[in-house]
């Protein structure tokens, strides 16, 4: 990890106690975060990031989210690569809380923000070059409502899908939401290709609205692709071509096997190369 945090304007050393025991996030999970990637000293779709946290922070009822925009994350997060001397290639989490103390009705809706970073070998979007092994996690399912698009800091759906995966030595799991339709991953959103067609869980199917989601959905139309968002039935597992996962760290990364099924990985090559394109 590298050695210092970036806390309300200010560097600590990243084993620095600089949240106290009434930070909202801690108490009540009131807060948000997003997870960023900077290639090459360029941090990669600022604005689509800042979108999605001007989104969040006004579903949330916070204050203050037309100071966090693409100028804001940009300049921070550089700052905060130099002060670490990270020579370009790195992971950002940006965590965002309300700020006060109360008990579920906060005293105010400003909100203070952490920032903390971690190096990268790589310099590009790397298609994994040894497909992931996948299952369904149908233990908790994830609700559909107003916040379900979004990455709050409510994560304990996600917390117990990833105890499962480990449990049962996978590289990740599938998520259903409440009506058993196929949601998303631990740590990505999904897309299937079946008869030629792509297919992602529709937002109305209760899943993150990620940044790198939105930028495949994009390239897609660019290259006359089709793609669809839809209600996903998880008995396609079974049947599909391939499936494919994307957040905005890692890129794509391609499934290789669920349960005795094995994949191709030619749509996900696709994707992964006019990523780099853009680089």
């Amino acid at each position: 990890m590298s050695q210092f945090i970036l806390f309300n304007d200010q560097f600590f050393t990243n084993d620095a106690a600089v949240l106290q025991a009434s930070n909202r996030a801690f108490k009540f999970g009131d807060g948000l975060f997003e997870s960023m990637r900077m290639c090459g000293g360029k941090l990669q779709y600022p604005e689509l990031h800042a979108d999605r946290i001007k989104a969040t922070m006004k579903a949330l009822k916070m204050d203050g989210y037309n100071l966090l925009d693409d100028y804001f994350l940009k300049q921070k997060t550089a700052e905060l690569a130099r002060k670490n001397k990270i020579q370009g290639n790195a992971r950002f989490r940006l965590s965002i809380y309300r700020q006060g103390q109360g008990l579920y009705t906060p005293e105010t809706n400003k909100v203070g923000y952490l920032i903390e970073v971690k190096p990268l070998e790589t310099t590009t979007y790397e298609l994994n070059k040894k497909g992931i092994i996948v299952d369904v996690y149908d233990e908790i399912a994830k609700p559909i409502n107003k916040l379900s698009n979004y990455k709050t800091t409510n994560s304990l759906p996600f917390v117990m899908a990833a105890i499962f995966q480990k449990q049962h030595q996978l590289d990740e799991v599938l998520l259903l939401n409440q009506n058993g339709f196929l949601c998303e991953s631990t740590s990505s959103n999904l897309f299937v290709v079946y008869q030629n067609q792509i297919y992602t869980p529709a937002l109305s199917e209760g899943c993150v609205g990620g940044v790198m989601r939105n930028v495949v959905m994009q390239l897609a139309k660019k290259h006359q692709l089709p793609l669809i968002e839809a209600q996903i039935n998880p008995q396609i597992l079974n049947e599909a071509e391939e499936v494919f996962l994307t957040n905005a760290v890692s890129g794509v990364r391609w499934v290789m096997g669920y349960g005795r099924k094995r994949y191709f990985n030619e749509v996900a090559r696709m994707f992964s190369g006019w990523l780099n394109q853009s680089l």
